[in-house]
């Protein structure tokens, strides 16, 4: 909508069939916007009616100043003396002026409102419709995106497309009414001087019409520069630990420099472009006025219009300054916003690769199987899992062991689908792990992954994300669970110490054990941990194991581990090597046998000895 509204006072045939063209480019990506503009259709037609009034308001100065000036020169040529005639009509005319004044600004200041408030409620509901999709899209999606470049869409992009949104649709309903509204008026009063005076404009709606090109260009590099530039400063900022102990800062700059000089070529390059607008309008408006100058005068010395109407249309023409020349600005903002709009659509059309599930279905038991099931990831080709079988009873103890890369953390993410399997099929409670929605299936597990996060946050509002109606005794309750209570306890505040960002002001023991009193304070059917005791001592895993056998009587529990201690205590252990299961049964049962977990609970012991 917005884009097409400045174009209306082209005049010459070939200029507006390129601009049609062009506009039928440009609305390809902000078309996705429609939605938006239907939803506040209400208020950007209230936004357009008081423009409109605003604008017949703004044109009685003009008028009234032409016939002030009429007045006046009626009253030399008559020769008359008594001035209070004249003295009434120009105070007269100045109370209107000052009245039509106020009045056009009351409802300039509405028009402001009115639309600029709907951008800010389209820029809020397409934040959240971005956010939204983010969460939607799968972990392939997040391996492949840059954490920088995610948030540069997010905020600078929809910033640009709010500006379509706000300015942009002002200022081009401003232009459309004022030019209809001062060009109709013109017409009527004196057709050939209008001709004249609007003489420039095809040509300056021609060079608009190039140099947007150029600009859509520019702005699309600039945004990527500055996506570039925000997931750098955003990865240097998280390894700021690792790059200060081996030193990297002058190499860490230095490719921090050239990136900004790339960001600043770019934004350069993009201002040269959009330089070239006000100049070329001011010159134009400024031939106008020339234009008017001249022509007018010869039209009055030939008694063709009064002296008044020259001074009305060079009125009329230095009002028509100000909305000429937001065309390049309005026209430079549709053209980043275009550019934007175009990045964000590129993420919000990738469709998630996990699907929700149309059961109703609910897990109750938590009883789960699978049947040959092996998995490849997409993005590599690796294969992770090759012909997966085994059932996990309710309120049984699974664990998993097995070297680096056989598969393990793989196993995990299949359960909480994270990923789907390449082949065969995973059950809970006899039903296709796919056919549950994926809010009842994740709602129903506690997962503490290998790697855990930690939010800056309170130490007690980090485990209440497991359940934000826990009181502040079950999170105690649930932190003892985990071993972590005594720890957190002589903290100078407690449960309300602020973590940094990650959770970096914790020890990588403590990051593991708050993440396991997250998972258990949430009470889930499904209990998966995935090699979160590795940062802890024997005595303290001892004691956790202890109380997760406590907690998860009645609880599927899948424990995921290289060390034997984690999961000797479980009901059944399947040890993985390359993807494939190579041996299962019970801590005594694999004991007896001589192989793969027997060769490994002997070296660990050798280790502790």
């Amino acid at each position: 909508m917005g884009n097409e509204l400045f174009y209306f006072f082209l005049f010459d045939g070939t200029t507006l069939f390129h601009l049609i063209t062009f506009e039928a480019i440009i609305m390809k990506e902000l078309q996705y916007l429609n939605k938006y503009l239907s939803t506040y259709r209400g208020k950007l037609l209230l936004g357009i009616l008081i423009t409109i009034v605003a604008r017949i308001f703004s044109l009685f100065t003009p008028r009234l100043v032409g016939n002030s000036m009429t007045a006046i020169e009626r009253y030399v040529n008559a020769g008359e003396t008594n001035t209070d005639v004249i003295q009434t009509v120009l105070l007269t005319n100045i109370a209107l002026i000052v009245a039509a004044s106020f009045i056009s600004g009351f409802f300039t200041f509405l028009m402001r409102q009115t639309i600029i408030n709907v951008s800010r409620f389209i820029e809020f509901d397409l934040k959240n419709e971005v956010y939204q999709h983010y969460q939607l899209l799968c972990s392939t999606f997040y391996k492949k995106n840059r954490t920088g470049d995610l948030m540069s869409r997010i905020s600078e992009d929809v910033s640009k497309v709010r500006m379509y949104f706000g300015p942009a649709i002002m200022y081009s309903i401003n232009t459309i009414a004022l030019f209809i509204i001062v060009i109709s008026y013109m017409i009527n009063i004196a057709p050939s001087l209008t001709f004249y005076t609007l003489l420039p404009l095809p040509v300056l709606s021609l060079t608009i019409y190039k140099l947007s090109r150029a600009i859509n260009i520019r702005s699309t590099k600039v945004q990527e520069t500055l996506a570039k530039l925000s997931s750098f400063s955003q990865e240097a900022f998280s390894g700021i630990g690792i790059i200060k102990s081996y030193n990297l800062q002058p190499t860490i700059e230095q490719s921090f420099s050239v990136l900004s000089e790339e960001s600043k070529n770019q934004n350069v390059a993009l201002a040269k472009i959009q330089a070239w607008f006000f100049p070329l309008m001011i010159l134009l408006i400024g031939f106008s006025n020339l234009l008017v100058i001249y022509v007018g005068g010869k039209q009055y010395i030939a008694g063709e219009i009064e002296i008044g109407v020259l001074a009305e249309f060079i009125i009329y023409v230095n009002m028509l300054t100000w909305p000429v020349a937001t065309v390049g600005w309005v026209t430079s903002i549709v053209q980043q916003a275009e550019a934007s709009q175009k990045r964000i659509n590129a993420f919000l059309q990738q469709e998630p690769s996990i699907k929700d599930g149309a059961s109703s279905a609910t897990i109750k038991q938590a009883k789960i199987v699978f049947n040959k099931v092996s998995f490849t990831y997409p993005d590599t080709g690796i294969k992770a899992l090759e012909d997966i079988s085994f059932t996990l009873k309710p309120g049984e103890t699974l664990g998993v062991i097995g070297k680096t890369g056989a598969g393990k953390t793989t196993l995990l993410e299949l359960i909480s689908r994270l990923y789907d399997p390449s082949e065969g099929n995973i059950t809970i409670d006899k039903e296709n792990i796919r056919d549950y929605p994926l809010k009842e299936l994740r709602h129903a597990m506690g997962y503490v992954p290998q790697n855990p996060f930690l939010f800056s946050e309170s130490i007690e509002e980090n485990i209440r994300f497991g359940n934000a109606n826990a009181s502040l005794g079950e999170i105690k309750q649930a932190a003892k669970e985990a071993a972590v209570a005594d720890n957190i306890e002589q903290f100078n505040k407690g449960y309300q110490t602020l973590l940094g960002e990650r959770g970096v002001t914790l020890s990588g023991g403590q990051i593991q054990r708050i993440s396991i009193a997250r998972a258990l304070i949430k009470d889930p059917s499904i209990l998966l941990f995935d090699d979160c005791l590795s940062a802890v001592d024997a005595d303290t895993e001892e004691q956790i194991l202890s109380s997760l056998n406590r907690v998860s009587q009645n609880k599927t529990t899948c424990i995921v581990s290289h060390r034997v201690s984690s999961v000797k205590h479980a009901d059944k252990i399947i040890v993985l090597e390359n993807g494939k299961i190579i041996q299962q049964g019970t801590h005594d049962e694999l004991t007896k046998v001589d192989g793969h977990y027997l060769k490994l609970v002997k070296k660990q012991l050798e280790q502790t000895a």
